[in-house]
């Protein structure tokens, strides 16, 4: 199935849980919190392009998408209002191989895109508008 970004942040929402969070409690009010490369991840599996990546003043380094079409998209964004971490850094295109490449990354990987898949593939997502 060809997801639309709008398909795409509905079944992220609705995967998002606290065994795809890099650490930490998984809280509703900011489910994408700590969920930035498994998202980059699934979001490439689906509409293609590069992964960016940027060092944040904690150390901790954040994910998001270019698109083909050269539109950069973050569906897990929201974290960063929340947290009000700030970028530091010049922002490096990642290959997938290397984020794959550690293993907690890769599991989580694997759990949030069968969850995508699965509410991409429910009934109700023929209700959602491209």
């Amino acid at each position: 199935m060809i997801a639309t970004i709008r398909q795409l942040t509905y079944a992220l929402l609705m995967s998002w849980g606290e065994d795809t969070m890099l650490f930490g409690d998984f809280d509703i009010r900011t489910p994408s919190l700590n969920q930035c490369a498994p998202t980059a991840l699934v979001v490439q599996d689906y509409l293609g392009g590069d992964m960016l990546r940027r060092m944040m003043d904690n150390g901790y380094s954040h994910y998001w998408n270019r698109l083909p079409d050269r539109q950069e998209i973050d569906l897990s964004a929201d974290q960063l209002r929340s947290t009000g971490r700030l970028f530091v850094g010049p922002v490096i295109v990642r290959e997938r191989a290397y984020v794959l490449s550690f293993p907690d990354t890769l599991n989580r990987y694997t759990i949030l895109k069968q969850r995508v898949a699965e509410e991409l593939a429910s009934p109700s997502f023929g209700r959602l508008e491209a």
